[in-house]
């Protein structure tokens, strides 16, 4: 599927909710999720003309959902002229087939709709990379399970395979060699990216990298705070590739802001592997700023699952446990909140605005603070006819204190743990 040309496609979102009790919490989280996948629908330009919440008793291993329901849908998708069906749920390869034989119209599960809204969005070398990664992962699995009808449709020899199977044969082998390839162009993108890091690092500037739920305004966020013209739409995933730009501090610090792909409830493992690349820009930063959308009634909820996904990343050894000592939550959208003063702050929490720019100078005088508190004291005896180290520690680091001798220039300078060490590292050798 692919972003409809001419007149729009008409589409169904349902959701398959295994909490039937409609009422209370049990409510609002289903309404909740429900709009979250209208509106990754709506985003890659679909037309929702038909929502349902569908209580799940019991998983039917051919549809997922009841007979009944599969049957009272019918009626609906056909009568609103939807040629798209999503299910906010996983569906395996024969549940997808069987409901589309059913409905007369495409099914796609949560996961392929994810992988759709990505390719569209993805922009640089490397997100393209990483989405057809994550889309040959995704369709090889269903290659091997769905596809297995073909040999009885197609008969066979027996000893020879069908042809059915000989073709399910060939594009697995196609597929595979395509990700080999993939997998090697994206390893030369993550060492071309390491070299680029390295060469920040030699700059350097303190990293600062914005996270978050899809839509919580980090990139709206990042255009208030550089000056920068990056996409900014309300919509979900506008952003899949980091962006960088320079930014000034109140201390006259200047820091790297990095915008990355916002996180999502249930993302798709083939994508969380595929992005490992774009999650890295999250590992190597100073501070972490979690952008949460304050304003919107899931937002704790949100927050749990961006929280899960950076806890995931430890276990993988992807980012560091101490992770959470160098992050910021800011409390964005507080103008759909009432204002900055009506939000509840905790924790070193700010509250922003990033559309009115309510809040914006003391979230950075927070980073300030934040880079400073990681920072290192130390004192070197510089030899005066050293230069260059000298002039390494006031572009590295913050010279708070200096005497000159005619046998050594004293210093005191404030650094980076990274640069100190470097700094020590090549003086010793």
């Amino acid at each position: 599927m692919s972003e409809p040309a001419g007149s729009p496609t008409r589409a169904a979102v349902i959701l398959p909710w295994e909490r039937p009790e409609h009422h209370g919490e049990a409510a609002r989280a289903a309404e909740a999720r429900l709009a979250e996948a209208i509106g990754l629908a709506a985003s890659i330009g679909l037309v929702v003309v038909h929502s349902a919440i569908l209580p799940l008793r019991a998983r039917r291993p051919a549809t997922l959902l009841g007979e009944g329901q599969v049957a009272a849908q019918e009626g609906a998708l056909r009568a609103q002229g939807v040629t798209v069906a999503i299910i906010d749920a996983a569906l395996s390869p024969v549940q997808q087939r069987n409901l589309e034989r059913a409905w007369g119209c495409k099914v796609i599960d949560r996961t392929g709709l994810i992988l759709d809204i990505f390719g569209a969005r993805a922009r640089t070398r490397e997100g393209t990379l990483q989405v057809e990664l994550a889309h040959l992962d995704y369709q090889r699995s269903r290659l091997v399970r769905s596809w297995t009808h073909l040999e009885r449709q197609r008969g066979g020899f027996g000893f020879l395979g069908g042809p059915g199977e000989t073709q399910i044969e060939a594009d697995r082998r196609l597929i595979g060699e395509r990700i080999v390839k993939l997998r090697r162009e994206l390893e030369q993108v993550r060492r071309t990216r390491a070299l680029h890091r390295e060469a920040r690092r030699r700059v350097p500037f303190p990293v600062v990298a914005l996270v978050g739920y899809t839509n919580a305004g980090k990139s709206t966020l990042f255009n208030a705070l550089t000056g920068a013209g990056v996409a900014a739409r309300d919509q979900l995933f506008a952003t899949l590739d980091p962006t960088m730009r320079g930014l000034r501090l109140p201390s006259g610090r200047r820091a790297i802001l990095s915008d990355t792909v916002g996180f999502v409830s249930e993302l798709p493992t083939e994508l969380v592997a595929a992005f490992r690349a774009t999650l890295e820009e999250v590992a190597e930063a100073d501070v972490i700023l979690h952008v949460r959308d304050i304003a919107h009634p899931d937002t704790a909820a949100q927050r749990a699952d961006v929280v899960a996904v950076l806890d995931d990343m430890v276990t993988d050894g992807m980012l560091d446990a101490g992770w959470p000592s160098r992050t910021i939550e800011v409390l964005n959208k507080a103008d759909l909140a009432g204002g900055v003063a009506a939000v509840t702050v905790r924790n070193g929490a700010v509250a922003t605005s990033a559309v009115t720019g309510e809040g914006l100078s003391d979230l950075l005088g927070a980073i300030d603070a934040r880079i400073a508190a990681g920072m290192e004291i130390a004192d070197y005896a510089i030899a005066p006819a050293d230069g260059a180290r000298l002039a390494w520690l006031y572009q590295h680091g913050e010279v708070i204190a200096r005497d000159d001798a005619p046998e050594a220039i004293r210093v005191r300078v404030r650094l980076l743990p990274s640069d100190r060490a470097r700094f020590e590292r090549v003086a010793a050798g």
